[in-house]
């Protein structure tokens, strides 16, 4: 199965690989902490490290352990046994599949690390067979091989305590503490995946809404609580919101035309008692009686430890379930990316919201897409009534968001053509563009004034030089596992078999800086073969022998090397290149925005968003909107514009060599049905000549095609106070002078 990994998952194993690397270099028991977001992909990251690792040999011999809650530990064999499914670069192993009882070289052993404290468990404790976890490594550490120990979900209900116990029992040379919320005291590194750049890369949700359309109020103590209308309301008011929300995304879904059906989560304390039982009861009678959502009908999951029902396929997108009635304890480490909503009820076990909390439904429904353009599928919801909510740090500035505007129904469609970044995942493998600039590559090379690499190289009588086998041979002992190559200078025959995997290491040496998967080596090994049928009309079906032995020999090798680093150079930069692209599409001011606690309610009778909600950070912005409220002007409404994605309107500006997105501060519809593009700032702006010019041509090709459109940068005379004349510049950049006001105009509306 292929992964395709996103720029910060490439730097985490990147990260994740120096850092081991250096700390088991060094003397003593060495503790390395990641810490990756829930839905960050954290288990994929560490299965890329550890590819990674094995194919790297500038350490030790390792084994490896990898300890995790509750049945957690089976998930992750069979999440890692996916990922190395093609390479096969490690064994995974339970205790009874390990050979002579001790853990083989770039072999992991996993198991659950709550049973480090069951002294009757037989893996830990002593018997006949001296197959206990002690034993297993000591026999381990005697062959030679340094212990690894990943401690997964350390955070999980043992915490520190077990984490501690872990690492004495083991004494492992290396101990990788995996978390959302790592424990560990400490560390001697820590490599971090930033929950931001998981949010730029559409793996998770934009934010997580908390009781949407009912007012909240933050509460600043000795901790920051937030209060919301909804706290005093029953259970059965709080799940009608909630579904409410359920059907609401369900339009949205089917209106885009993806077939994701949203999954409700309500969640209960872990403890158990008759009260429990009782709301249990409550909780599934009102959601048949009320809303026809029943075990019975299908629509309604249980997945509690004494009750399990329709679960069979339940992460499917399509799967009929609407409502999941779930533990934490129980959903460790569960992954279903169409849960959206979630219900916490006033007996919830804690007021205290984590990623922990809120990671069920933090991951995106089509990761391999990422958000919609309706912006109401990008957002989580939750619906509680829990008094005096608190944020933990842990899930990352704002991103619990608890003020929500929608737009006024006063509001006329505006058409305007807007402009964004497209989506890319980080190139750390070759796409098939690859081959073109292969192809274009051979054809541009010269050495020794023959141009193209068909006339630099040799054809007859080229043979795979003895020595090349000696040579893989003595630096990748692995690659040689199932091989049957006589590593000797005097060897005169090489099956094809010999020379396939030659070729291939061949292949796989020469990939760097991009990381050796199948996928990659085989586009390089195809882009070789495209060049022999293309310009030397040998094929690879009736031509495979001469092909590798031309590519391989001594004489034409470094010709070969040297296109495929000229090849990989213009990949690189057409690659950045498209990093920099920009999408076209046609903006509406969104029918809802989300702010969160930085964010205070702002009385604005012109806002198109109802109510107005402003942080109050540039009081040129707050002094422009005074200026746009003022009762006997031709403005009908206005946006405060935002700066990220396709939710918000940006018009295009040339930014060096490259175009990149100006999002413009305002967008105000007059009551003549024109529409202004003002941008309160003055000359003062980083790159204002650029933007000024990228804006007014935008407006100058509006005005082209019938449009009724003004604007530009604006700018106050008295930039102290605000209080002087609004001017808008509207001609060359390049003519703008700083305190020179002859080229403005003054702004009237």
């Amino acid at each position: 199965m292929a992964f395709q990994l996103t720029k910060y998952q490439h730097e985490s194993a990147r990260e994740l690989l120096q850092d081991a690397k250096r700390l088991l270099r060094q003397t003593g028991n060495k503790k390395l902490v990641f810490k990756a977001p829930t839905g960050s992909g954290k288990t994929i990251m560490m299965a890329e490290f550890l590819a990674r690792f094995v194919d790297d040999h500038d350490h030790p011999p390792c084994a490896f352990i990898w300890a995790a809650p509750r049945q957690l530990h089976e998930q992750s064999k069979r999440k890692l046994e996916l990922y190395f499914e093609n390479t096969r670069a490690m064994d995974c192993s339970f205790f009874e599949d390990l050979d002579d009882r001790q853990i083989g070289e770039n072999e992991i052993l996993f198991f659950n690390w709550e049973s480090i404290r069951q002294e009757n468990n037989i893996y830990i404790r002593e018997n006949e067979q001296e197959n206990n976890l002690s034993n297993i490594v000591e026999r381990t550490r005697k062959a030679g091989r340094a212990i690894v120990l990943v401690i997964d979900e350390s955070h999980f209900h043992a915490q520190a305590e077990t984490s501690q116990n872990l690492i004495v029992a083991i004494s492992p040379n290396l101990t990788i503490e995996v978390s959302a919320t790592p424990v560990m005291q400490n560390p001697d590194r820590i490599v971090s995946a930033d929950i931001e750049d998981v949010k730029a890369e559409q793996m998770i949700k934009k934010a997580v809404i908390l009781n949407e359309d009912f007012k909240s109020v933050v509460h600043r103590g000795r901790t920051e609580t937030i209060k919301s209308e909804l706290a005093g309301s029953t259970d059965e008011i709080v799940l009608r919101e909630a579904l409410k929300k359920r059907e609401e995304l369900v339009r949205a879904y089917k209106a885009a035309g993806v077939v994701v059906n949203p999954l409700l989560l309500i969640q209960l304390p872990d403890r158990r008692g008759q009260a429990d039982e009782d709301r249990e009861a409550m909780i599934a009678r009102a959601l048949k009686d009320k809303h026809g959502i029943s075990v019975e009908n299908g629509k309604l999951a249980i997945y509690l430890s004494e009750n399990k029902e329709n679960l069979e396929n339940l992460t499917m997108n399509d799967n009929e379930v609407d409502v999941l009635i779930f533990k934490q304890a129980i959903a460790l480490g569960w992954d279903c990316p169409r849960a959206h909503i979630l219900v916490l009820f006033r007996e919830w076990h804690s007021p205290v919201f984590s990623i922990q909390t809120l990671g069920r439904i933090m991951r995106v429904s089509e990761p391999e897409r990422g958000y919609y353009d309706n912006d109401i599928l990008n957002f989580a919801y939750v619906y509680t009534n829990i008094d005096d909510i608190e944020i933990k740090e842990d899930i990352g500035g704002g991103y619990v968001v608890i003020h929500t505007s929608k737009r006024s129904a006063k509001y006329k469609l505006v058409h305007l053509p807007s402009v964004h970044r497209k989506r890319h995942r980080e190139q750390t493998r070759l796409n098939p563009i690859f081959t073109a600039l292969f192809l274009e590559e051979a054809q541009k090379y010269t050495s020794k004034d023959k141009k193209g690499l068909e006339k630099a190289i040799k054809l007859k009588g080229q043979r795979v030089a003895q020595y090349f086998i000696s040579d893989w041979k003595s630096e990748n002992i692995d690659e040689l596992k199932d091989a049957h190559i006589v590593a000797d200078q005097k060897a005169h025959y090489i099956t094809d078999t010999d020379l396939q995997r030659l070729f291939d290491y061949f292949v796989r040496k020469n990939l760097s800086p991009f990381y050796p998967e199948d996928r990659s080596v085989g586009r390089l090994k195809k882009s070789i073969y495209k060049f022999f049928d293309k310009r030397l009309g040998m094929t690879l079906a009736d031509h495979f022998h001469d092909i590798i032995n031309i590519t391989l020999s001594e004489e034409n090798r470094p010709h070969f090397e040297a296109v495929i680093d000229s090849a990989k150079r213009a990949y690189i930069a057409a690659t950045e290149k498209q990093e920099k692209e920009l999408v076209g599409d046609v903006w509406e001011v969104p029918e809802r925005l989300a702010f969160g606690e930085g964010y205070v309610e702002t009385d604005a009778k012109k806002s198109v968003m109802e109510p107005f909600f402003s942080n109050e950070h540039w009081q040129s912005e707050k002094a422009f909107i005074d200026f746009l409220e003022k009762p006997r002007n031709n403005v009908l409404l206005w946006f405060k514009n935002g700066d990220r994605d396709a939710t918000f309107f940006a018009v295009p500006y040339k930014d060096g060599d490259d175009w990149s997105p100006f999002y413009v501060d305002f967008v105000v519809m007059m009551k003549d049905g024109s529409i202004g593009l003002f941008d309160p700032h003055s000359s003062h702006l980083t790159d204002f000549a650029a933007k000024s010019d990228g804006l007014q041509a935008y407006i100058a090709g509006l005005k082209k095609k019938g449009r009724k459109v003004s604007g530009g940068i604006v700018a106050n005379t008295d930039p102290r106070t605000y209080t002087g004349q609004w001017m808008v510049y509207d001609g060359s950049g390049k003519g703008a002078r700083e305190g020179d006001w002859d080229n403005w105009k003054q702004l009237q509306l």
